[in-house]
């Protein structure tokens, strides 16, 4: 399959600068802006991209993450799951 994509833990998640990722306080909720609209993400992947700044790799995002939840257990599947996602949606470069 030539559209999969996989995220390992050592892998450094960087927005795709053609996105803007913010709170959106009319929408209760954060969102990803593009010049022809916005993407509106649920809590979880709000946490995950609000970690996305170029330099944590996934293994840090999942390590602050499963602090931040820590009732929550391993997290690893799951985020790395989304950020290949992501980068298959074209959110991260």
């Amino acid at each position: 399959m030539t559209d999969s994509v996989v995220f390992v833990a050592s892998d450094v998640p960087v927005l795709n600068n053609m996105f803007r990722f913010q709170w959106e306080k009319a929408q209760d909720c954060y969102v990803l802006l593009y010049p022809e609209g916005m993407i509106q993400l649920n809590g979880p992947a709000g946490e995950i991209m609000e970690l996305v700044d170029g330099e944590r790799d996934a293994a840090q995002i999942i390590a602050e993450l499963e602090a931040k939840f820590s009732d929550a257990g391993d997290l690893s599947g799951d985020v790395l799951e989304f950020l290949a996602e992501a980068k298959k949606q074209g959110w991260l470069a």
